[in-house]
């Protein structure tokens, strides 16, 4: 470990590494909202427009095609340019296209801002864990990683409030969800302004005296708050592979130790991603299908939203006091239980425990996922493997609507449920028997350190 990491690694949790939270937490919110707000706007679109089954579907994807590329482009030039120019731009593009979405006519200009938009999301959701992970010190960095990701169940919430109580109540109130979720972007930009580059990645690009200079900066702050810092402890770790570019960037992904882990993180987010999106893409469609409306009304939806707050930070939580690995599998195997039990409901009361469990576990899964993604990749390449790890995990979004669309009429409930459970249990053991432990360790002694 370097006198960088070394001076990391001592701070405490304090107001710092508070406000990197919220104004990174901030941003996974908008992120939620924009993502979920469309399965409100399209209904009216469809009438609007006169749009017809194709074209929603289409519109539909929209987010999740940007999301891809966002994500993937994102984390290659967060280790090439800089965390904090990546974050900034992808939030900016983010609010610009969000606000042109909501003044367009026509389903095609729609789509298209709608993919920019999608773009900017996709990359702010690849990005900011692992630039903001590299502020924290080991014990602490697994319930911060996991509470970051919890912010996405804050925005899922308010794009159900505004979808039920805003889009319906004007000629225009889709336009005005779009404004709504996109003109306080403005504020947190001016907000973010003043975070540093990440210190970490500074260093891994030969700039030692910005380091430096951040840190100080940074350990000024807590001394005027009256923390006393304990000389920082440098560890011996072995020095990182050749990268820098993005060919020597993608090829070190997938060199030695590096290529099982690199691996792990992509079947691990396409099976939480594929699962997640069959469960709550199509199921309570089937369901109002075989005559359990409940599905379709608000108690339902909002006690679905509600249920990712506490399987989020619950996670964050156990993410520390378990390990990231126990965390992830736990949360996948009780999330397939949980859909089992939504595939056997007879009753409303039901289908609503059932679909909440199968909420919370499901997205309490996603706050061991980030934080285990944002540790597993040496720094020089960290950006790289996250954005490259969720691009993947965005296939499996856009893939599994479709096969359950053909597993429905072929094998029914049982075909999908076993489909999808199967996919959650694949992604646990494979989480269990090729990730690495990463709890109370560095992240400088995680990408030095042995597999197993």
């Amino acid at each position: 470990m370097s006198m960088i990491s070394a001076r990391i690694e001592r701070l405490p949790f304090a107001r710092f590494h508070k406000h990197l939270l919220l104004m990174g937490g901030l941003g996974y919110t908008f992120d939620a909202m924009d993502a979920a707000v469309l399965a409100f706007i399209l209904p009216v679109l469809r009438t609007a427009w006169n749009l017809t089954s194709v074209q929603i579907g289409v519109l539909g994807s929209s987010t999740y095609i940007g999301f891809l590329f966002g994500a993937l482009l994102a984390g290659t030039l967060g280790d090439l340019i800089g965390r904090r120019a990546v974050m900034m731009s992808a939030l900016a593009l983010y609010c610009a296209a969000s606000i042109v979405s909501a003044m367009v006519d026509t389903w095609p200009s729609f789509f298209a801002a709608r993919v920019v938009a999608g773009m900017g999301t996709g990359a702010e959701s690849a990005i900011i864990a692992p630039y903001l992970a590299e502020f924290v010190a080991r014990r602490y960095r697994g319930s911060f990683t996991g509470a970051l990701a919890g912010f996405f169940s804050f925005g899922f919430v308010a794009a159900a409030l505004l979808g039920y109580f805003i889009v319906p109540a004007y000629d225009n109130g889709w336009r005005i969800v779009l404004v709504i979720t996109a003109v306080p972007v403005v504020m947190l930009l001016w907000w973010r302004r003043a975070l540093p580059e990440s210190p970490r990645w500074l260093e891994s690009r030969g700039r030692e005296k910005e380091a430096e200079a951040v840190l100080d900066r940074i350990e000024a702050g807590f001394a005027r708050a009256g923390h006393v810092l304990p000389q920082p402890v440098v560890e011996a770790t072995a020095p990182a592979g050749a990268t820098g570019t993005l060919l020597a960037n993608f090829a070190a992904l997938l060199a030695g130790r590096q290529a099982r882990i690199t691996i792990m993180t992509w079947i691990m987010w396409l099976a939480i991603t594929f699962s997640y999106y069959s469960f709550f893409v199509w199921i309570p469609g089937l369901l109002v299908q075989n005559g359990m409306s409940i599905t379709k009304s608000f108690a339902y939806s909002i006690a679905i939203y509600c249920a990712q707050i506490p399987g989020y930070f619950s996670a964050a939580y156990f993410n520390e006091r378990i390990g990231r690995q126990a965390t992830i599998a736990t949360y996948m195997v009780l999330g397939g239980a949980s859909a089992l039990g939504l595939a056997f409901a007879q009753s409303d009361q039901q289908i609503m425990a059932a679909g909440i469990f199968l909420s919370l576990f499901m997205n309490g899964t996603y706050a061991g996922v980030y934080a285990y993604t944002a540790e597993v990749f040496p720094t020089p390449v960290r950006t790289t493997g996250a954005g490259l790890a969720s691009a993947i995990g965005r296939i499996g979004a856009i893939v599994s609507p479709i096969l359950v669309g053909y597993l429905y009429p072929n094998f029914g409930f049982a075909g999908v449920f076993g489909v999808t459970t199967t996919v959650l249990l694949l992604g646990a053991l494979t989480v269990v028997l090729m990730g690495v432990r990463t709890r109370g360790r560095s992240l400088e002694e995680i990408a030095a350190g042995e597999v197993a």
